[in-house]
């Protein structure tokens, strides 16, 4: 299978355009407001909150099992067995109900994890009673490579509208590193399977990540091949998203992270991937054609989100909600007709802002008239120093009284404080793992080693 695809990149690498300000340094920032604020606090309202009337909600369903545990995963995961996974899924179709009884309506819904499709049948299950409940346009579902199977991919063809796999690499060397190769088989066997599934109707994502340490242009080069080959509608491209404990075990294992080839990296990506034909559908997604595609970053187009399933993280009003991690605290809660909350941190105004700023330019554009509505000031008043600086840097190719849009540069702006929101996101969920009974601690091995995105 032919991998160079040389042609489709640009034919010049130099003069790639470096922000001014360095990467380490906006880094630092995002990372020093993360901390500051996101720091939770206990919850006592463990029922679910009223509606706002005629706003739009997403539903996050979190699946925390896994047939194997990766040891870089940062979400709630526990390993597979039915006699803790079956009374789950019937508690996750019960905070459906309790959501429903509460007034909520959803229009998407998304499944994460650990390993949604590790049931198939209790997924099926939970899909078909949310379509009952709710007036779902769309449903998303997470899966891994060794599950691109017709036993599996059938019963979902006709229920989901979007299936997203985590590759992360095409190169064998690098997905042993990874602790996937004996997971989930050889890039050459993942490839196989993938051509397979163009054969489902539903949107087809593939992760890949870049800048692992370990990782050569060559072998970015091999990836956008295996991508552009493999048949996928969409595919997303996470830089190494690494927390400070994470890069020093990364610097004494496989190498230190690179971050001023971060940028370069990038810039490959997305020339080489709108050159082939794709679109962006947010800074890091880019969809085969044209019009507007499912994203893996749920929260860039749901303004409010509530969770459901322990692990789960909300956003509703000013405030994050997270879910108990522990599996034996989110049966009893939901068993005794509460929701399994174990803390939360509320946003003042200008986190709210700032939230709105960074979701929306990640998406590619920001509503100024909305956001002046829903904030009573403009983003220049209530923002300025993020105006200012990106101002600065040329991130703005429409910048008027109604939107602002990206440049090239300010594209890898967003991707660097995204990585950085979704580092302090991983911080909160340590936070939140800290509280685990010593029992579930027990289940749980290899936390936190590389630090990726998400669990595949």
């Amino acid at each position: 299978m032919p991998r160079q695809l040389l042609a489709v990149l640009p034919g010049n690498r130099e003069g790639w355009q470096y922000p001014l300000l360095s990467e380490r340094a906006l880094s630092k920032v995002v990372a020093v407001l993360g901390d500051q604020i996101l720091r939770l606090k206990p919850v006592k309202k463990k029922t679910p909150s009223v509606p706002n009337l005629g706003r739009k909600y997403m539903l996050y369903a979190h699946v925390p099992f896994c047939e194997r545990l990766c040891p870089y995963c940062s979400f709630n995961r526990f390993p597979h067995a039915e006699d803790r996974a079956i009374p789950y899924f019937e508690n996750m179709r019960e905070e459906m109900r309790m959501l429903a009884r509460a007034g909520y309506d959803f229009h998407s819904l998304y499944i994460g994890g650990g390993t949604p499709t590790i049931m198939v049948d209790q997924l099926c299950e939970t899909i078909d009673l949310a379509r009952e409940l709710f007036s779902l346009e769309d449903v998303s579902t997470e899966t891994n490579p060794n599950h691109l199977i017709p036993e599996i991919l059938e019963p979902l063809a006709d229920r989901i509208q979007r299936l997203s796999v985590g590759v992360q690499s095409s190169n064998n060397a690098l997905l042993k590193a990874m602790d996937r190769y004996e997971k989930y088989g050889s890039s050459e066997e993942i490839f196989e399977r993938i051509q397979h599934v163009a054969q489902y109707p539903f949107t087809f994502n593939v992760d890949m990540i870049f800048n692992f340490p370990a990782q050569t242009e060559d072998m970015l080069i091999d990836d956008l091949a295996f991508v552009m080959e493999s048949g996928c509608s969409q595919t997303t491209f996470y830089p190494l998203m690494a927390s400070p404990s994470v890069e020093e075990k990364l610097a004494e294992t496989v190498g230190q992270v690179d971050y001023v080839r971060e940028q370069r990296y990038y810039d490959i990506i997305w020339r080489s991937l709108t050159d082939a034909g794709f679109s962006f559908s947010s800074a890091w997604t880019f969809n085969r054609g044209t019009g507007d595609a499912l994203v893996d970053e749920y929260v860039v187009k749901a303004e409010e989100y509530p969770a459901i399933g322990s692990g789960g993280i909300s956003y509703l009003g000013d405030t994050l909600y997270v879910n108990t991690f522990s599996l034996r605290e989110y049966n009893a809660a939901v068993g005794a007709g509460k929701l399994a909350l174990m803390g939360q941190v509320r946003l003042p105004k200008r986190g709210q802002m700032r939230y709105r700023f960074l979701m929306q330019l990640f998406g590619l554009r920001l509503d100024k008239r909305q956001f002046k509505a829903d904030f009573g000031m403009s983003v220049e008043a209530g923002l300025p120093i993020e105006m200012a600086f990106m101002r600065a840097h040329g991130a703005f190719a429409t910048d008027n009284e109604d939107e602002l849009t990206l440049t090239p540069v300010g594209r890898y702006l967003m991707v660097v404080m995204m990585r950085q929101f979704f580092i302090s996101i991983n911080t909160l969920r340590d936070q939140a793992r800290a509280a685990l009974p010593e029992e579930e601690r027990d289940l749980l091995f290899g936390e936190g080693l590389m630090g990726m995105p998400y669990t595949h």
